[in-house]
């Protein structure tokens, strides 16, 4: 009987915190892969505190219900932050895993950037009651930081963290997102070409441009509506259409690809929440050009269904991308030209597949087993730090 008590007691466990768990986002998706997968493959017990999940089939992980108070809306953070550590207090964890601004964790997830800089540099807007409650609980997460490990998502993320609270808490390594590279290369490209183009009227033999996302200005899409204006003016004979993925003002859009007198070459899909790796499957290249994205998963996901990307400098995906051999980094993300001649330059046949095979093996570098990899080491590494202090 003792010999099993001692053996329940050496389970290392590990408390993970994250305000939604499984469900759409790249935080949320972030903390899902890598929570189910190490819980499957280590002897760690997991428990995910959260306000909303959706777990995996035949999961290992306990859930913790973590409130929210919701009106007043600056209440949102603070309150997520303050209820969270209670409940965690409550119980004896080895690890804190935070995917979200909290009051302090041993391992912090940044899929984010400095809030003031993005309300400052991104929204351009004065900060609200709610923005100061979010900085402030930012604040706190790092003044109590000086042992933490911290794992920006980017370069782009770390380097915005490092201009803000210089000098930087802890230690800090990047970290990517990982991707099922398996799901999004394993379908049969043919298929999903005749499948896909044949719902949306684009012939077998046009170049499709690709583009995903839920924010249509902030991932410049009018950008690129004006590229594929300006690269079908060059190349008429190419027939380069665009299809659009995701949720925003199609009438806008439509009414800038009108503008542009492309209006038949701008076809709006809406939202894929199944299926949409075999949209992927069915382009010749993806284009996302934000004027600012903490990573981009949709760029990873593009590049595992084999497409070259074009993206603009402040996405932080382009930490991926070598120049001219998966994809191409813009210096300017709203250089509609310089869009246009990557554009064209894809129309080569021979460097459409070289740079197709390569970003297909990049991403395979980036699978989510290999994420998962180097968070166990980083949890081992954390575990052995806290026994010696």
């Amino acid at each position: 009987m003792n010999t099993n008590c001692e053996a329940t007691s050496n389970i290392r466990r590990v408390a993970v915190i994250v305000p939604k768990y499984g469900l759409v986002g790249g935080a949320e998706q972030f903390a899902f892969q890598v929570t189910e997968r190490l819980a499957a493959r280590t002897p760690y017990e997991f428990h995910v505190f959260a306000n909303q999940w959706k777990s995996a089939e035949g999961s290992r992980v306990v859930f913790h219900k973590v409130p929210i108070i919701r009106f007043p809306r600056f209440l949102r953070p603070l309150s997520f932050a303050w209820f969270a550590r209670r409940l965690v207090a409550r119980e004896r964890f080895d690890l804190v895993h935070a995917h979200d601004r909290v009051f302090g964790a041993d391992l912090v997830s940044l899929h984010c950037t400095p809030h003031a800089a993005w309300v400052r540099d991104v929204r351009r807007k004065r900060p609200s009651i709610f923005d100061r409650a979010m900085c402030a609980v930012e604040r706190r997460m790092l003044a109590t930081g000086g042992s933490s490990l911290f794992f920006p998502t980017s370069s782009i993320a770390m380097e915005t963290f490092r201009q803000e609270y210089s000098p930087l808490p802890g230690r800090w390594q990047v970290m990517h997102p990982g991707v099922d590279a398996a799901r999004f290369a394993g379908l049969d490209r043919e298929e999903c070409r005749t499948e896909i183009r044949g719902r949306h009227g684009i012939g077998a033999s046009d170049f499709l441009v690709l583009f995903v996302g839920m924010n249509f200005e902030l991932k410049g899409l009018d950008t690129i509506i004006a590229a594929v204006a300006k690269a079908r003016a060059q190349r008429p004979a190419a027939e380069i259409r665009l299809l659009v993925v995701g949720r925003g003002d199609e009438e806008k859009y439509r009414g800038v690809a009108r503008s542009h007198g492309i209006g038949d070459a701008v076809v709006f899909a809406g939202t894929q929440t199944c299926g949409i790796e075999r949209y992927y499957r069915a382009a010749d290249m993806f284009a996302m050009l934000s004027g600012f994205d903490t990573f981009g998963m949709v760029v990873l996901e593009a590049m595992a269904a084999g497409l070259p990307v074009v993206v603009g400098p402040n996405v932080g995906a382009k930490d991926v991308v070598e120049e001219g051999v998966n994809g191409f980094v813009l210096p300017d993300g709203r250089d509609a030209d310089a869009a246009a001649d990557r554009i064209v330059r894809l129309l080569d046949s021979e460097r459409q597949r070289s740079m197709s095979s390569a970003a297909s093996r990049s991403a395979a570098g980036h699978d989510w087993e290999r994420r998962v990899a180097e968070l166990a080491v980083a949890y081992e590494s954390k575990l052995q730090t806290k026994a010696v202090l």
